[in-house]
Parts: C-alpha cells; sequence; structure tokens
C-alpha cells in the first residue's frame, strides 16, 4: 500500500477515535487563548478607529479561511497524522517535509507548549505569590500533568479538550451578552471617528494590524495534524476546519464589539489586558478577577490542544524513518504515540529550564508558523499540477485566487517580521537550516534499514 493513498500509512497504528465535534473543539481550543485579551490593545494603537478595527478583526478572518480552504483539500487527500509534514514531502521532496515537520515539531509546537505553560504559571505566581523558582516548578509541573493525561489516551485528551472549549464559548459569549445589557458603556463608541489629531488610517498601519490579528487567529488548522485518528476524515476534516474557524471569528468579532462599547478609544490603545480592563470598567473588580481567572483557565485549555497535536509530527516523521528510532510507537494499552509525547515533553521542560520566562518564549515561533503556512499554499499549487488526476474529496473553493491571497498576505507579515524583529526571524531559520544534518542522516539510516523506499516511509509493505 502507498503511503500517498487515502487509506491511512501501512505502519500507522493509531485509530479512527476522534468525532467531528472532537476536531471541532480541537480548533476552538487553539485558537482562543490569551491572545483575543492581549492583542485587541495593539491593533487600536495602529487603528485608533472603530470601523477599521473590526475590519482588521473580519481580514484575519477571511484570510484565516482562505489558509482553511487550501488545508482543507490537502487534509481531506492526506488524511495521515503530521499535517504540513506530509503535503511538504509529497508535493517538493521528503527534505523539504523534513524541515518543516522539524520546525513545526521543536520551534512552533514545543515552544508554545513551553510559552503557554510559563504564562499560567505566571499568572497564578502572581495572585498568589509565588516565588521565581516555585512559578518555574508549576510551569514543569503543569506540563508534565498534561502530557500524561495524553498519554493515557487520546479520548481523555479530546474530553478534556472539549470540555475546556465549551468553557471558553460559554464564559466569552457570557461576557458579550451580559456586559452592554448589565455594564456601563457607550454605543455611540463603536462608530466614533478617529481621534483628533491622529489623522487616517493608512494601508501600512492596517497591514501591520494584521499581525496581531493573524497571531490570534493561530491554530485553525490543528485537525489536521491528527487526521489520521479522525472519522471520516474526508468529511469531518473540512468541516472541522470551516465550523472551528467560524466558532472563532464570530466570538472575535463579538468580543471585541464589546471592547469598543465598554472602553474609550484612548484607554483601549495600547492596554496589555483588553478583557480585564473591559471587565473592570463594565462591572467593577470582581469583573476584573473573574477575567484573570478565565485567562488562565483559557491558557490551560490551549496547552492541552497543543499537547494533544504536536506529538503527531514527530510520529509522522518516525514513521518515514525520518526521526529519532522509537518515536514512532503506539501505546498497545492507551492507542496513544506515547514514545513521541515523551519527547515533545522533555524538549518542551528544557525550553522551560532555558528560557524560563514568558517574556523571552520563543518570539520566533510566530515567524516559524507563516513559514510552515505558506509552505502548505505551495504544496497544494505543485499538487494540482503534478497530480491533477488524484481524488479529492474535497476540493478548495476559489482555487486558485484564494490560496493565493492567503499566501500573499502571510508573506507580507513574514516581510514585516523580518524588518522589525530580524534576531528572532534569524533564530527562526537558523532551527530549518539545522535540520538539515539530521534530514541526512535519518535518510541515510533508514536506505541502510529499509532500502531505497524506506526513505519515503515504505512506499510498499
Amino acid at each position: 500500500m502507498s503511503v500517498t493513498s487515502t487509506q491511512a500509512h501501512p505502519r500507522d497504528r493509531l485509530e479512527r477515535q476522534l468525532s467531528l465535534m472532537d476536531a471541532v473543539m480541537l480548533v476552538v481550543a487553539s485558537v482562543i487563548g490569551a491572545g483575543i485579551f492581549f492583542t485587541p490593545g495593539q491593533v487600536a494603537e495602529l487603528l485608533p478607529v472603530p470601523g477599521w478595527i473590526m475590519a482588521a478583526w473580519l481580514a484575519g478572518a477571511l484570510l484565516s479561511l482562505a489558509g482553511a480552504l487550501a488545508n482543507a483539500e490537502l487534509g481531506a487527500m492526506y488524511p495521515h497524522a503530521g499535517g504540513d509534514y506530509v503535503y511538504l514531502r509529497e508535493a517538493v521532496h521528503p527534505a523539504a517535509g523534513f524541515l518543516v515537520g522539524w520546525l513545526s515539531f521543536f520551534a512552533i509546537y514545543a515552544g508554545t507548549i513551553a510559552a503557554l505553560a510559563s504564562a499560567f504559571a505566571e499568572g497564578v505566581g502572581a495572585r498568589v505569590g509565588l516565588e521565581d523558582g516555585a512559578v518555574l516548578t508549576l510551569a514543569i509541573a503543569v506540563t508534565l500533568a498534561v502530557s500524561a493525561l495524553n498519554f493515557v489516551g487520546v479520548r481523555w485528551g479530546a474530553r478534556a479538550n472539549n470540555l475546556t472549549s465549551l468553557f471558553k464559548i460559554a464564559a466569552l459569549l457570557a461576557f458579550v451578552l451580559l456586559g452592554p445589557w448589565l455594564g456601563d458603556g457607550e454605543v455611540a463608541r463603536l462608530t466614533a471617528a478617529s481621534p483628533a489629531g491622529q489623522g487616517g488610517v493608512t494601508a501600512t498601519n492596517f497591514g501591520r494590524a494584521l499581525s496581531p490579528v493573524l497571531f490570534t487567529y493561530l491554530g485553525w488548522n490543528a485537525s489536521i495534524y491528527v487526521a489520521s485518528e479522525i472519522r471520516a476524515p474526508g468529511r469531518n476534516l473540512p468541516r472541522s476546519l470551516f465550523l472551528g474557524l467560524a466558532i472563532c471569528a464570530g466570538i472575535y468579532l463579538l468580543v471585541n464589539g464589546v471592547y469598543l462599547f465598554a472602553l474609550p478609544m484612548d484607554e483601549l490603545r495600547g492596554v496589555g489586558d483588553a478583557g480585564e480592563a473591559a471587565a473592570l470598567a463594565l462591572f467593577g473588580p470582581a469583573g476584573g478577577t473573574l477575567v484573570g481567572l478565565f485567562v488562565l483557565i483559557s491558557v490551560l485549555g490551549t496547552l492541552n490542544a497543543t499537547v494533544l497535536v504536536g506529538p503527531r509530527i514527530a510520529y509522522a516523521m518516525a514513521l518515514d524513518r525520518l526521526f529519532f528510532p522509537g518515536v514512532d510507537r503506539v501505546h498497545a494499552d492507551f492507542r496513544t504515540p506515547s514514545v513521541a509525547i515523551v519527547v515533545q515533553c522533555i524538549v518542551s521542560v528544557g525550553l522551560l529550564l532555558l528560557l524560563r520566562s514568558f517574556p523571552s518564549a520563543l518570539d520566533f515561533t510566530v515567524f516559524a508558523i507563516l513559514l510552515a503556512s505558506m509552505a502548505d499554499v505551495v504544496a497544494l499549487y505543485r499538487l494540482r499540477r503534478i497530480q491533477p488526476d488524484r481524488p479529492r474529496p474535497y476540493r478548495a473553493w476559489g482555487y486558485p485566487w484564494m490560496p493565493g491571497l492567503y499566501l500573499a498576505a502571510n508573506a507580507g507579515v513574514a516581510l514585516a517580521m523580518l524588518i522589525g524583529s530580524p534576531f528572532e526571524c534569524a533564530v527562526s531559520f537558523a532551527m530549518l537550516v539545522a535540520g538539515l544534518p539530521f534530514y541526512w542522516i535519518f535518510a541515510r539510516l533508514a536506505a541502510v534499514r529499509g532500502g531505497e523506499g524506506a526513505a519515503r516511509g515504505d512506499l510498499l509493505e
């Protein structure tokens, strides 16, 4: 059986246990974290006009949708573990897939886990008065605990994910409904003009504002990495992307409307935590405390989703014998990629020990995500050209223009980051290049172990 078939990889031993609901909630949990509280102040700083703020969040949703359309086609074509690793392997070369998978596993997922665990521990520490050493210990402990939860079964991880996601949705909808009803805000703020002396909104500022907006939407493609565990993936994987993104976009637009209702523009601009500031303005100190607690729970939910998704990348590369031996093992009882989960946990704890705090925790992750996202679109175009007759359970709507729009938008944001954060981008490139000698070693070992076909993952079993 070929690994490029729509069936499972011939060496894949994971089971299809995830429903459409599980996949949708995985997307929701991955997207809705702390970003919706911390980035609106940055957006308002660049776009001090309510209409333009809402336009930026709508544009972010549409650009993410363009990416989802491309990933829906790719994921339905290749319903395997690993996501963009698989797409680049098939569209370009195993080396291209390996480098994207390497960057995704070590920089994006392990780095994000370290950042989220650190943010959660620092939030708890600020409320109960923990010292730095205790905060680091808590960050490591929560990483170990969430990894253990996902180790003992994908259903346990999915159940925890569904619970936290439904809680997020309910809490944010309560904020949206109760804020205008009980809070003290002004509807006129939603249609206010640009503050005096600020001038009009420029195209440059709108483009710069899309960077924090797109960052807040990151995670909309989470379900593609667990495609080999989703039931009926040809139907359910595309639906999970679209439904999950629709829920997140609707909530984001509504929440930003409440921020504008609650806070004058001069208070919203540059505020560190818009959620807490709006809750304080609407409900007083008690509201600010509740929102602060909700942020912690939201971060914990996103941490769980990230821990669930990340190991599938290393597992997929190990199936092709392009990763450390043994990482492709599936636990006999729990049916999880147990070794990959342990490896991810060790790397994440190592990053926590190295970085020690959230402010230094991998700013380069965003640039790495942009590189991987653009690579997905390149894979879509190339597969349309080299495999035009291949069965596609879903075909990307708006092809080639919608994927092209997403590619151009991400390239623009990446260029802005190269100019504004050259060091972080250089670190991302260094991580990418660091994977080259490992690919050479793994490919040589695979050839020795399994012959010419093993380097591409046992094309025939």
